[in-house]
């Protein structure tokens, strides 16, 4: 990785509630007989749920009544659910809204689409640029083509501007052309790296704030697409984990909530201390990232802890190393713990920190689902003693941390039901278990999932009159979900009353 580099923690440009936020125009809009429609109510017919067969009123954006053979209300829309089981909606306690949107919008270039310098070149040529000459290029890895720095990325393709970022969402790589256009050489930002004579390397770490102010302006991606999906895989909350939202990131999302392109229910990390969020998402706990290219001193992490605290928010701390896990409960031991303090990742959690975590009464929202995308990259690069360490779940859940399963998308896979298939069978791209003994059963891993948004990895929701009408139908009997966990099982979802989708 060029230990000769200076290289930095990263920087960025100054940027900009209760159980169940968000989403309020779309949820007193009513119910749905088809996607998008409008009627009275909606009566879900023969649905399992809890293990028993019951129908389910939903009026407005609740759960009015349950209970056998409910007569059919005037105007209102009848879902037979033949049997398949009704939950509550899923939440994803950890994603990034706008980073999967523009994810689908750009280049891949790591495996499994891209797996050598050859390929790298070819996508890169083929690649159509945005409206400003740009090409954009996302999932690299150094299986393909090594460690990539911006000469490197010229010699695979030189002709229009490229930024490349590396899968791990820390690092972006420019070649010359987009070096230039960025004024790289002229930049103070701390995220850029330069080698011993201060000549930028075209590696830019953490420096995602300060990459959008030189770009041209072109506004947060459109999230209509990334709702779709989502509700499409029974998903009706997420919790956006991305660091230091500005104000316009934030309106974005609350402009997609508003219009019903993005249904889902939000909460965002990323909000800055004392900043006010429009009625519609709410402010999670406050995101500290703990960076592996440069992790802060000491006093300078206690104090942001106790400035989180002191504002009357928890945090949620972005820790992947060993190191950082090390320095981040320290540091909670300097400062005391607020209820909702949260690890986010804990990818490696050495076997005796595990009863610390539970001491200070911390939660993990972990992300089982890499070891599915890149398990054997972690195996062939972290040490064989350190391999039982990564993204541990039946250890912490045995000591008592409630532990939540989550994507990081667009990092790892957004598909919660390859997550929770990743959680029970800890199985590399390459059929090698990794931790086997940090196995969790299907329904462990689903849990996390149906815990409230607020609440990750506490009791799971139910169905009960009065509950939010957030809820996901699937096709078939709950135990078959959890034998054979498969998005395709996902028949229907409904959102404050709403149907998005299915039928």
């Amino acid at each position: 990785m060029g230990d000769r580099r200076r290289r930095s923690g990263g920087c960025s440009a100054p940027q900009g509630g209760g159980r169940f936020g968000g989403g309020q125009r779309c949820a007193h809009r009513g119910s749905a007989a088809r996607t998008g429609g409008l009627v009275t109510g909606l009566l879900l017919r023969d649905a399992a749920v809890d293990g028993a067969r019951v129908d389910v009123r939903v009026a407005g954006t609740a759960v009015a009544e349950m209970g056998p053979a409910l007569a059919r209300a005037p105007g209102e829309a009848v879902l037979d659910a033949r049997g398949g089981a009704l939950l509550p909606g899923l939440c994803d306690h950890h994603l990034h809204l706008h980073a999967l949107a523009a994810h689908h919008r750009s280049v891949p270039c790591g495996p499994p689409e891209v797996a050598n310098r050859a390929e790298l070149a070819e996508v890169l040529a083929r690649a159509r640029p945005d409206e400003h000459g740009w090409i954009r290029a996302v999932g690299y890895h150094e299986s393909v083509a090594g460690p990539l720095d911006g000469a490197a990325l010229d010699r695979l393709h030189s002709a229009r501007p490229v930024r490349v970022q590396h899968r791990s969402g820390a690092l972006w790589v420019v070649n010359r052309a987009a070096a230039r256009t960025l004024g790289l050489a002229a930049g103070d930002c701390p995220g850029i790296e330069r080698d011993d004579a201060g000549r930028p390397t075209g590696r830019l770490w953490r420096a995602d704030g300060w990459l959008r102010e030189r770009l041209a302006p072109s506004g947060p991606p459109d999230l209509a697409e990334i709702g779709t999906r989502l509700a499409r895989l029974g998903i009706t909350s997420v919790t956006d984990a991305t660091p230091d939202l500005d104000a316009t990131a934030i309106r974005a999302i609350t402009d997609a909530m508003g219009a019903c392109s993005l249904p889902q229910r939000v909460r965002l990390l990323g909000v800055p201390l004392g900043h006010r969020v429009p009625a519609g998402p709410r402010t999670g706990p406050h995101k500290i990232v703990l960076a592996d290219s440069g992790l802060p001193p000491f006093v300078e992490l206690t104090e942001r802890i106790r400035a989180a605290h002191g504002a009357g928010r928890s945090v949620a701390v972005h820790c992947v190393t060993r190191t950082a896990l090390v320095l981040l409960l320290a540091a909670f031991a300097e400062t005391g713990t607020r209820s909702g303090d949260r690890v986010e990742h804990a990818a490696l959690v050495p076997a005796e920190l595990v009863p610390r975590i539970a001491e200070l009464g911390l939660r993990v929202v972990t992300q089982p689902g890499f070891l599915a995308h890149r398990g054997d990259d972690y195996l062939r690069e972290v040490p064989g003693d350190e391999h039982p360490d990564l993204y541990r779940m039946r250890s912490l859940i045995g000591a008592g941390v409630q532990v939540a399963a989550s994507s990081d998308a667009p990092y790892g896979p957004h598909d919660p039901w390859r997550v929770i298939a990743a959680a029970v069978r800890r199985r590399t791209p390459a059929g090698r278990i990794a931790g086997p003994a940090e196995r969790v059963d299907a329904g462990r891993a689903l849990a996390g999932y149906l815990s409230a948004p607020d609440d990750p990895g506490g009791p799971v929701r139910r169905i009960r009159t009065g509950t939010p009408a957030d809820l996901v139908l699937l096709r078939g009997p709950l135990a078959e979900a959890l034998a054979t966990p498969s998005a395709d099982l996902v028949r229907a979802t409904v959102i404050g009353g709403r149907l998005v989708s299915g039928s």
